[in-house]
């Protein structure tokens, strides 16, 4: 019988706020057995931006990482908000060791092709690296991986921290029996965004259909979607949306069902 594996992807918002960051990892230290911290962290590189002089240029909600952004957010992801993670895992008792794609080779990527829009160093993955991951965790380590990759010719690649989450689950399948949880400031899939109460505690592929059909489930949640039903294509056991907060009670928030 394969040990567990908790994957726990965390957005931006709440790595970047004090209070949020303090709760997420002290349920997070409450998890029981393996796990591993994926984060994001947009609105610090934004505001180092701003006060560094660089422009920040957005399309449909997606960063263009050009050089001098590209600077930023290597700093900002891999140092600033990784390095503060790891620090405060440290003095709960956890072994914490702060990561990017390129460290040990976890996450390789190419970089976003140019089609109607030219998205800068930005990479899409192609390959994890479970079996390095695996060994880490066998000596107890538990990384905290920042929303970094690299195309394997020197080049650092911005990437999208819940695509990275799900790679990893993916990898980490043939040696872990994985649940991915993603974590945001919501309770779970909602059938009404202004009202917390309407949680959808379990979708599968024909609900799935339906929903979009409906337009309950639209924009960032569609990708988040489709990553969780790949990820349970890949051989991951469990995948949940839900709100940081309800971290130590994974019966709630939505489940995905394959």
């Amino acid at each position: 019988m394969m040990e567990k594996i908790t994957v726990v992807k965390v957005g931006g918002k709440i790595v970047e706020d004090e209070l949020s960051l303090n709760q997420l990892l002290t349920d997070f230290n409450k998890i029981e057995g393996n796990k591993i911290l994926v984060h994001g962290g947009g609105r610090s590189a934004t505001k180092l931006a701003e006060r560094l002089g660089v422009e920040t240029k957005m399309v449909d909600g997606r960063r263009i990482t050009d050089d001098a952004m590209l600077e930023v957010v290597t700093m900002v992801y891999g140092g600033l908000v990784n390095k503060r993670i790891v620090a405060a895992l440290q003095a709960r008792g956890i072994n914490a060791l702060g990561m990017t794609g390129a460290d040990m080779n976890i996450l390789l990527s190419d970089k976003r092709p140019v089609k109607t829009v030219d998205y800068g160093w930005v990479g899409d993955v192609k390959q994890a690296n479970g079996g390095a991951l695996a060994k880490l965790i066998g000596e107890d380590v538990v990384p905290v991986i920042a929303p970094l990759t690299h195309d394997g010719m020197g080049h650092i690649l911005n990437t999208n921290a819940d695509t990275m989450a799900g790679e990893t689950a993916k990898a980490l399948a043939q040696y872990f029996d994985v649940t991915l949880v993603y974590c945001f400031e919501k309770e779970g899939v909602l059938r009404d965004e202004n009202d917390d109460n309407s949680v959808i505690p379990a979708i599968d592929r024909e609900l799935y259909a339906t929903l979009k059909e409906e337009g309950i489930v639209v924009g960032g949640m569609i990708p988040k979607l489709d990553n969780s039903f790949a990820t349970l294509d890949a051989g991951v056991k469990e995948v949940i949306i839900t709100k940081a907060s309800n971290l130590c009670d994974l019966t709630r928030g939505t489940h995905i069902i394959g």
